[in-house]
């Protein structure tokens, strides 16, 4: 009689390679050192890529973002659940969509809007406040994604308002 190995505890989701590497951002999450950062630089540099050459106007990021919104909550929850993490580090695709979300608040895009959105997003991000880290608690890539929009949305309106003053 054969003997066969036992079946593993927890089998990855067929699709767990290409749901991790859209959750890193093909390979941002990668990086050693805070790599939500580097997700969010990332997206602003694909940002700066569409604008400089294909004439994206900032509106157009928050459908970018809200285009990519479900496959990263899929992306993120497959991820999370191979991992057994509830929000691995290596998941960057929320960063990718609140930064973007993030560009949509400029008045216009060049390097000082740019630099603005990515510093705002990072802050918001990091600190979280009320109601973004509640977010958070959320389940699955819902709850991984959801606090980084909510990040974006409060960097957006800060952005917008300097705007309105010519800020930037």
């Amino acid at each position: 009689m054969k003997n066969n190995p036992p079946a593993p505890a927890f089998a990855p989701p067929r699709h767990a390679g290409a749901a991790a590497a859209l959750a890193t951002w093909f390979g941002c999450g990668s990086v050693p050192v805070a790599p939500g950062t580097a997700g969010s630089a990332a997206a602003v540099a694909i940002a700066w890529a569409l604008a400089a050459y294909a004439g994206w106007k900032p509106l157009y990021f928050a459908a970018l973002a809200a285009a990519l919104t479900p496959a990263a909550m899929w992306s993120a929850g497959v991820t999370a659940r191979a991992r057994k993490d509830k929000d691995p580090r290596a998941v960057v695709v929320d960063e990718v969509a609140g930064q973007w979300l993030a560009l949509a608040g400029a008045a216009t895009l060049n390097w000082k809007s740019y630099l603005a959105a990515f510093l705002l997003f990072r802050l918001f991000d990091i600190f979280k406040p009320p109601p973004v880290r509640q977010l958070e608690r959320l389940p699955g890539g819902i709850g991984i994604v959801a606090d980084d929009l909510a990040a974006g949305v409060y960097a957006a309106l800060v952005l917008f308002l300097a705007g309105c003053f010519n800020l930037y």
